[in-house]
């Protein structure tokens, strides 16, 4: 086996540079995306702006530099491009003790040097330009209690001279992933750039930088939004014109749970009118008409726990009227929706049989969608010029986020049968890493006769004279797919060890039709577990796998499942369990968001799909993994499995306290852990653990450890 890749050497691999977002100008000839690089002291990760040669000819070139990055990048009107960062006011206007925070940022498309042109005491975010004038919206975190930006600056004050961080809540919910909610709230600004003049921003008598939209050379924000939690987690978007901002508005719902709107609002007066309310769906992803008479988006239905959601497109007028469906009958979920440059059709990217394709939906009800991209792989980033080119990024488990350009207008002007086309690579700032083994597809019936597929990286030199041991991975959702390159969850570096990496979808997967997620909907026991065994059988039965040696791992759901299968089987030699679902009736009402939860399962469901009450048939050794600040699946659900296993598994701790089980825990890191100096801990941890359960081999744990 060679041993020359990067996922041969974890500080190699984690120094690998990312590329995430794109940016497309007006008129199609510039593009950008983010670059993702490991900082000096290896302890994080900082971003810059590269400028992608759409032609595909030129070289990337990067365009701006700092330790704090770049961030939102996004094209106005006439050119300029807008970015936000916390890197230093060059002009000094910003007191020397103030927190660093995201301001907006200007790139002139004449040349010359970045400068900022808003700033908010609280930070901002969420760029959005209008395609045809020189209008910006950018959100700002504002405390409740403030009218202003200026009143929030002096707030903030008040709350940091006290050192008071106490937040009082009148909603749910109270906390999202890994940070507490509150006390500031997210609010919508929008600025004509039209008034921004080139003279350099300098403190006017008794200015701060908390009243910086005061300051000359700097936009005037005016508020679109008030006080509330409304725009939480929202997703929204600038009419051409810039007369109007349509975005999800978050609205109560019976049992502290809610549910999204979508709302028009005038940029001029901040005057609000609903579009969609839905009271049996959730609306999101709106995107505009290129003439800026229709509203298309993603309408997900309210669950029941007999009930899973679907997912479809919608199309309603902006000047208001009823919502209308498009390709009805389609049962892919939409992920993403853009449309045409005359506004005939949309295009879409859908999960999809292990890839996630681009789509070319017309806007009727019985609209069959096209397959455009021919690639096994996943599109993200999807962003049309004004000729109808596509660029996005392109991953799979092949390679990750590439930029490329796919020939749309040759697709549609195909003679006869229009037939899917491959995306043309664009020059990457990052190249693609070379792999050490190869990739393939595998498929299985299960019990039911339904098919189940996933992909299976196997080693080179794998062979039936050298059969590698087996790694059944499980991925997390439950509703996702293995169908795009992930950084944090990569089996390249467990293959990289000799370890054939299986990565099926079971059940609620999507991508496979509405069916197959309705048939492992309040089941997770069930048809998820049994299709993930009857794949496991499939790759056992491969010559180059040696089924005497087979694992299982998986994070969130992925790690509910490895629990549930240590207390179902024991065909295997070692389990990891990371941010897992141990007690379903413990876990549902501590969950960040768990009115979701009780959309999902029954008090009665959750008993019988709990793996805690099987801890007594477990004895596999496990390995259990968990972050503190994980508030998606929280700490005592790993703390519970911890004690749990040692106390009443059929593995137990012996007198003198010795266990098979580790417990891998980080007090500061979230349901992914994502600084790098963990995820090398991470993959460390959980290598030598495999490493002495299926090759025999001691376990060496990382030193820093302890």
């Amino acid at each position: 086996m060679t041993d020359h890749t990067p996922f041969h050497d974890l500080d190699t691999y984690i120094a690998l540079p990312r590329l995430g977002g794109l940016a497309l100008s007006r008129d199609g000839q510039r593009l950008v995306t983010t670059v993702t690089t490991l900082n000096p002291e290896r302890t994080g990760y900082t971003t810059a702006l590269w400028e992608l040669d759409p032609a595909g000819e030129r070289p990337a070139r990067r365009l701006t530099r700092s330790a704090k990055g770049e961030a939102s990048a996004a094209f106005t009107a006439a050119g300029d491009l807008l970015f936000t960062s916390a890197r230093p006011d060059p002009d000094g206007s910003g007191k020397p003790d103030d927190p660093p925070r995201a301001a907006l940022w200007s790139l002139p498309a004449a040349g010359g040097e970045a400068r900022i042109v808003a700033t908010a005491p609280g930070g901002l975010s969420g760029v959005l330009c209008a395609a045809a004038a020189e209008v910006v919206s950018v959100v700002a975190p504002v405390l409740p209690g403030a009218g202003d930006l200026s009143a929030d600056g002096a707030l903030r004050r008040t709350r940091k001279e006290a050192k008071v961080e106490a937040i009082l809540h009148s909603s749910y919910p109270v906390r999202e992933w890994d940070h507490d909610l509150g006390p500031d709230q997210p609010r919508r600004f929008a600025a004509e750039l039209s008034g921004l003049t080139d003279e350099p921003a300098r403190p006017m008598p008794g200015s701060s930088s908390d009243d910086a939209t005061e300051l000359p050379g700097r936009l005037v924000l005016r508020q679109l939004t008030g006080a509330g939690r409304a725009l939480l987690s929202h997703s929204a978007e600038l009419s051409p014109d810039g007369t109007t901002l349509v975005t999800t508005w978050s609205v109560p719902a019976p049992g502290a749970a809610e549910r999204s709107t979508l709302v028009a609002i005038d940029v001029a007066t901040g005057e609000r009118r609903v579009l969609v309310d839905d009271p049996d769906a959730f609306a999101y992803s709106p995107a505009i008409s290129p003439d800026g008479a229709l509203v298309a988006y993603v309408r997900d239905t309210l669950t029941t726990p007999e009930r899973a959601p679907r997912q479809h497109l919608m199309v309603v007028p902006l000047a208001g009227g009823e919502p209308r469906p498009v390709a009805a009958a389609w049962d892919r979920w939409p992920a993403s929706v853009a449309w045409l440059p005359d506004g005939a059709a949309l295009v879409v990217t859908a999960d999809d049989d292990g890839r996630a394709p681009v789509f070319l939906v017309d806007l009727t009800e019985d609209a069959i969608p096209q397959r455009v991209t021919s690639d096994d792989a996943a599109f993200t980033e999807v962003r049309v010029a004004p000729d109808g080119t596509l660029y996005a990024l392109r991953s799979s488990y092949a390679a990750p986020a590439e930029p490329v350009r796919i020939d749309l207008p040759g697709f549609l002007a195909a003679a006869g049968e229009r037939r899917p086309v491959a995306a043309q690579l664009l020059r990457s700032p990052a190249p693609s890493p070379g792999l050490p083994g190869t990739l393939r597809e595998l498929e299985a019936v299960a019990a039911d006769g339904v098919r189940i597929r996933g992909w299976l990286a196997l080693p080179e030199g794998a062979s039936p004279e050298r059969p590698a041991p087996l790694l059944l991975w499980i991925h997390g959702g439950p509703l996702s797919s293995w169908n795009a390159w992930s950084w944090r969850w990569n089996p390249w570096l467990m293959v990289a060890e000799g370890y054939a990496v299986l990565l099926p979808d079971p059940a609620l997967s999507t991508g496979y039709g509405q069916e197959f997620v309705q048939r492992g909907w309040g089941r997770w026991g069930a048809e998820p577990f049994t299709d993930l065994m009857a794949i496991t059988d499939a790759a056992e039965a491969l010559p180059e796998v040696d089924r005497s040696r087979v694992a299982a791992m998986g994070g969130s759901f992925g790690g509910y499942m490895a629990n549930w299968a240590a207390g179902h089987t024991d065909r295997f030699r070692a389990i990891v369990t990371h941010a897992s679902l141990w007690a379903l009736d413990q876990f549902g009402p501590t969950t960040d968001f768990a009115y979701y939860w009780q959309r999902e399962m029954t008090p009665e469901m959750a008993v019988a799909n709990s793996p805690h009450r099987f801890v007594g048939q477990i004895r596999t050794p496990m390995l259990v993994i968990h972050g503190d600040r994980d508030y998606r699946v929280p700490i005592g659900e790993g703390l519970r499995l911890w004690y749990e296993l040692l106390t009443a598994s059929g593995l137990p701790a012996d007198e003198d306290g010795n266990t098979a089980h580790r417990f891998l825990y980080f007090p500061n890191e979230n349901h992914w852990v994502l600084s790098p100096q963990h995820a090398k801990v991470w993959y460390q941890t959980v290598l030598a653990f495999l490493a002495g359960q299926l090759l025999g081999t001691s376990a060496e744990y990382p030193e820093i450890l302890g």
